[in-house]
């Protein structure tokens, strides 16, 4: 009846490595041993009624109802001792204590039909956990054991385990995408739902991120494996399955006092009941009919749903103590770059001087930025590359730190940089979105201006959207210049910035947030982000950031993507209210149930019913938070696609 037996018995069986879950119904999940018991069990009630009935010997009745408890009553007898030894008060104890004393008064039909309900209690228990468990290890179905790598001279199959980063991987049509890498050769689409929760299939090609989990629908691809193992996206399902299942949360520690403390009160109330009454109907009735079963095993329950529900949109939180935080946070404070933008350089405009024309200011920048390995100049060329421009590269390349480039391009000398290395520049203020504006001389006269940003994620918008209609506040810290960080806090709508901020700065503007009261989220993917999401109440890093972010997060989204955020907000939000329901569900049940059991209004076997009903309703309260099974895409392919071979290196 309580949480202990079911947690423990599996947290020991926590997969370790890849598993297969397949699809199984609510039949198939109950433990056979244990529906045979309970069947005999009311079996054992129908014949001790019977020969009740029939005017058998009170011997014979007893005799049968005997065998009955004993057969009903070994596992609770063996929870209960544990609880004895272990010194705790628990409901296996009490509903014992009122078998026993059912029994002692000779109300045999009694003592077996609460014995059935509490088997009952024990299946419907083991079931909802199972299913909570399924949240988490269903997303990793689709997992290969072996990978094909290719060494460049033959394709050979080798286990995932031995695999390592670096090493190119085949993915063939139909198949799992076995690790967090880059596409180097092939296109396709894959599922990814199960990893980053998108719905439709993403297209990938040369260059696009995939993620461990996913699966191949139609081209073969090749993959170069950059996080493999527990550093992939499966490695770190893996591992929060193992917290989710043997961690207990502050409110599951605090299900189980209240459910001892639930037990106290109905003893105290059945010794005050037997007193005033003498009648040992009521006494067990009072007994019988409390009970914190709802709470005690729907709370694990609610925690292991959400944390599943949050994975399967993209969001996985790496323990139930981090998902009680996250459902608190009243403040989401952002990092700026690679967080609420993109973290990489694009241009966003070019301004010819009258004469030139865009492709032809294009080309010459691009030429004098050939060698520059700045991100800028990176910004540009890849610019002027998308747009098919044919760009010579320059004769000489001498780069100005803090200032700019000059070069000789196409017989002419190129500058471009700021308004310390192109004074002659007519409007250095002009507006750029918050990015840089890149001037550019050719010769002695102004060609005009490239705009570089680091462009807004397309997600940024719509989640701080989201998070005010949560009634949130959003905070942005950042390292770069307050003129940018207002235009891009202006564009998504941030409430507060702080900008050219050190990061030991942006720890203690996070670590002052705190002490005013304020309940933080951080969210950031760089280094100088991690003592910040160290701070916080709750760090959340973005899957495409660093490693040190990442393992100093407590939530990680792994498709970075932000809608993920604010999905898992309301998962969080909606654990705790369900959790809230069920304690004070379970105080009103059991205080309105001992007040009748106490007046006679309530007998023993009404008042099981009573206890096992609500039992029942509070943890399938908690199961509503249970995603439902996601079956995968289908990924029949014809047999001549089918049969063709992966990309070669």
């Amino acid at each position: 009846m309580t949480e202990s037996r079911a947690t423990t018995e599996h947290a020991t069986t926590a997969p370790a490595g890849p598993a297969q879950v397949g699809p199984q119904g609510w039949w198939g999940r109950i433990d056979r041993g244990d529906l045979v018991r309970t069947a005999v069990v009311a079996g054992f009630v129908v014949g001790v009624a019977v020969l009740d009935r029939t005017g058998a010997p009170p011997a014979v009745v007893a005799a049968a109802a005997v065998v009955g408890l004993l057969i009903g009553c070994w596992p609770i007898l063996a929870e209960a001792w544990g609880d004895v030894r272990a010194r705790r008060m628990s409901m296996e104890l009490s509903m014992l204590i009122a078998i026993a004393a059912a029994a002692a008064i000779g109300v045999w039909v009694t003592a077996l039909v609460i014995t059935v309900f509490v088997l009952a209690a024990e299946i419907l228990e083991d079931l909802s956990l199972d299913r909570g468990r399924d949240a988490l290890t269903d997303l990793m179905a689709f997992l290969p054991t072996t990978v094909d790598v290719d060494d460049g001279e033959v394709v050979t199959s080798v286990p995932l385990s031995a695999l390592a980063p670096g090493k190119m991987v085949v993915v063939s049509p139909g198949g799992g995408v076995p690790v967090d890498g880059t596409v180097v050769a092939g296109a396709s689409s894959l599922d990814q739902s199960r990893i980053t929760g998108e719905s439709m299939p993403v297209d990938v090609r040369v260059g696009s991120s995939v993620y461990a989990g996913s699966v191949n629908q139609t081209g073969g691809l090749q993959v170069r494996a950059e996080r493999v193992g527990a550093d992939s996206s499966y490695g770190q399902i893996v591992e929060t399955v193992r917290a989710a299942q043997s961690a207990q949360t502050p409110a599951q520690r605090w299900a189980d006092r209240f459910a001892a403390w639930l037990v106290y009160l109905a003893l105290a109330g059945a010794t005050v009941t037997y007193l005033v009454t003498r009648d040992w109907q009521a006494t067990i009735s009072v007994v019988v009919v409390a009970g914190a079963c709802g709470i005690a095993a729907g709370t694990p329950l609610a925690s292991l749903a959400a944390i599943g529900r949050a994975a399967r949109s993209g969001a996985f939180i790496k323990a139930g103590t981090h998902l009680e935080r996250l459902s608190t946070v009243d403040t989401v404070v952002f990092d700026k770059t690679g967080t609420l933008t993109t973290g990489v350089l694009r241009v966003t405009d070019v301004r010819p001087a009258d004469g030139i024309t865009v492709d032809g200011l294009l080309a010459a920048t691009a030429g004098a930025e050939w060698y520059s390995e700045h991100p800028i100049g990176r910004a540009i060329t890849g610019h002027a590359a998308d747009r098919g421009l044919p760009v010579r590269a320059a004769a000489d390349f001498d780069y100005q730190p803090g200032h700019g480039v000059i070069a000789t391009v196409d017989g002419h000398r190129v500058r471009a940089g700021n308004t310390r290395l192109v004074p002659e520049a007519t409007t250095p203020t002009q507006d750029n979105g918050g990015g840089s504006a890149v001037h550019v001389a050719i010769g002695d006269r102004y060609a005009g201006s490239i705009l570089v940003a680091d462009t807004v994620r397309a997600s940024s918008r719509q989640a701080v959207a989201d998070l005010h209609r949560l009634g949130l506040q959003t905070v942005m810290i950042t390292g770069d210049t307050a003129q940018t960080a207002q235009a891009v806090a202006h564009e998504v709508g941030i409430d507060e910035v702080h900008a050219e901020l050190l990061p030991a700065d942006k720890a203690g503007h996070v670590q002052a947030l705190r002490q005013s009261g304020r309940r933080l989220a951080m969210v950031g993917d760089g280094v100088n982000d991690a003592p910040s999401l160290a701070k916080a109440d709750v760090g959340i890093a973005m899957g495409t950031g660093t490693d040190i972010a990442r393992e100093t997060a407590d939530v990680i989204l792994i498709s970075a993507d932000l809608a993920d955020l604010t999905q898992a907000l309301r998962i969080a939000r909606r654990a705790r209210r369900i959790v809230l329901a069920n304690f004070i569900g379970t105080i009103a049940v059991d205080l309105v149930g001992m007040a009748l059991a106490a007046l006679g209004i309530l007998g023993p076997v009404l008042a099981a019913i009573v206890h096992v009903g609500s039992e029942s309703a509070f943890i399938l309260n908690s199961a509503r938070l249970v995603p439902g099974r996601q079956a995968p895409r289908s990924t029949a392919l014809p047999d001549q696609v089918r049969a063709s071979p992966g990309p070669q290196g």
